[in-house]
């Protein structure tokens, strides 16, 4: 380890983080404004952004998001990793050209299946079909398919994805709500350019405000980027430096909170796919090896889990049949009695506020699951 600068444990580091993503204590504010400090929220699914807030923010109510979605003031696009993310407008502005890399070099791992196609003239085409009017991924291929005839439409509207900034516009991502995913160009849903020369060095100062201290290994993790360190190499005037137990270096931004360990953290349910499991090349602050390996399946999907004593202790899923809303929670270890009547209180408030019309709510625990291996 490096002399003279702070280390900071595992503990330590978990109590900072369930700080930041306001899982120590509810938050009262807008859910916009939650949702531009957590700079964004993964939204590979849906509904996940919406218990995600819900856990967060006191006195959520899910119709809030529907509205920021249907008045433009947040949507869904992709943007850190090269995945669906829920933002503000205003982040979608200026995080969308910072992560526009990530897709070039998604195109590029299939540059010789795309040798002889003319990439801007199908960009500039699907834009134009887009902005007419939003539209499936199936109606676009098949417009498409009607000037390249001879192309893998499918490969072009891979391509296109990649290319144009896309908005998914509701109804879908409403919760609730049904329908096909729809896109248009994030110019023609905002009316617009996006904001000129976005800074790199604020997205990753407001990286660590929500997820530090953190490695650049870390910050480059969670935004899909590379070569940030020397990003936080210009910005070292204004961060301050610590190390974690192995001696790695991490960044943080002064005026961040960093609880004590002994900080009591409440149970918390957290969605799949969200950031807290993402945004970390080293997760164990969050979450020990063996339970990321039953968490993150091999098909993609990063399953909902629950929080006791700001660690991941399990997963849980909602089920509703014939009008019932059951929760079910499966600890991969015992709970303590405390801990699981406050699992049971959380849970039959997440199911009403989730479930509402539902004619029952129950919470049904499994037995702790040994880990494999």
């Amino acid at each position: 380890m490096t002399t003279d600068v702070p280390v900071l444990g595992r503990r330590e580091l978990n109590r900072a983080l369930l700080a930041r993503q306001m899982l120590l204590e509810r938050h009262a504010m807008p859910a916009l404004d939650a949702i531009e400090h957590l700079v964004g929220m993964q939204s590979q699914a849906p509904n996940p952004p919406y218990i995600g807030l819900w856990s967060r923010l006191a006195g959520f109510e899910f119709d809030e998001v529907g509205g920021l979605m249907t008045d433009r003031r947040a949507l869904r696009i992709v943007l850190m990793r090269g995945t669906l993310h829920l933002v503000s407008a205003r982040d979608a502005r200026g995080l969308r050209p910072l992560t526009q890399m990530i897709l070039d070099n998604h195109l590029k791992t299939r540059v010789s299946e795309l040798d002889g196609i003319d990439l801007e003239a199908v960009a500039a085409s699907a834009r134009a079909l887009l902005e007419d009017e939003p539209r499936t991924d199936k109606e676009l291929r098949a417009l498409l398919a009607e000037r390249w005839p001879d192309a893998d439409t499918a490969l072009l509207g891979w391509a296109v994805r990649c290319r144009l900034p896309l908005v998914q516009v509701p109804p879908r991502g409403i919760w609730g709500a049904s329908g096909m995913a729809r896109h248009t160009t994030l110019d023609a849903w905002l009316d617009g350019p996006a904001v000129p020369d976005p800074s790199v060095d604020e997205m990753v100062l407001r990286y660590l405000a929500a997820f530090g201290p953190s490695s650049v290994q870390d910050v480059q993790h969670w935004s899909g980027l590379t070569r940030l360190g020397e990003v936080v190499e210009r910005l070292l005037p204004k961060l301050l430096v610590f190390q974690d137990e192995k001696g790695r270096k991490l960044y943080d931004v002064p005026e961040a909170p960093r609880p004590g360990p002994d900080t009591p953290a409440p149970v918390r349910f957290v969605p799949d796919f969200d950031n807290l499991l993402l945004s970390h090349a080293d997760r164990a602050r969050i979450i020990t090896e063996e339970h990321r390996k039953r968490i993150f399946t091999v098909n993609g999907i990063i399953r909902a889990t629950f929080l006791v004593d700001g660690f991941v202790h399990g997963m849980w899923k909602i089920e509703k049949k014939r009008g019932e809303a059951t929760l079910r929670i499966d600890p991969f270890a015992p709970v303590p009695a405390p801990e699981r009547a406050a699992l049971e209180d959380e849970g039959m408030r997440l199911l009403a506020a989730a479930h509402p019309d539902a004619k029952s709510h129950r919470i049904e625990f499994g037995a702790p699951q040994k880990d494999s291996g």
